[in-house]
């Protein structure tokens, strides 16, 4: 599978000149023209940053202080994908029904 980058709502310019993303941010697929979650990049006025890694994770918090304000838990959730095979449950059934 292809990496996922960023597209973003916003964007701003580092110490040293570069795009960075900023406002609500999504993940994206290159050579895709809509996000992870199904969001048109067109119509939403995303703007792609395939120079930028999508490496944000569900225990990430966002500070004020940080440009993105917003991670899309659709794309969070379509990029996590479900356990291999072999890998034990973090669960198990205690009282199953009859």
């Amino acid at each position: 599978m292809a990496r996922a980058t960023v597209a973003a709502s916003g964007e701003h310019r580092d110490a040293d000149g570069i795009r960075v993303p900023a406002g609500e941010a999504h993940a994206w697929l290159a050579g895709q023209n809509q996000t992870v979650c199904g969001m048109s990049l067109f119509r939403a006025r995303l703007r792609v940053f395939p120079h930028v890694p999508w490496e944000y994770r569900d225990t990430d918090t966002l500070n004020p202080g940080d440009d993105v304000r917003y991670i899309c838990p659709r794309c969070l959730a379509a990029l996590r994908g479900r356990p291999q095979r072999g890998r034990r449950r973090n669960w198990t059934r205690t009282s199953p029904r009859p």
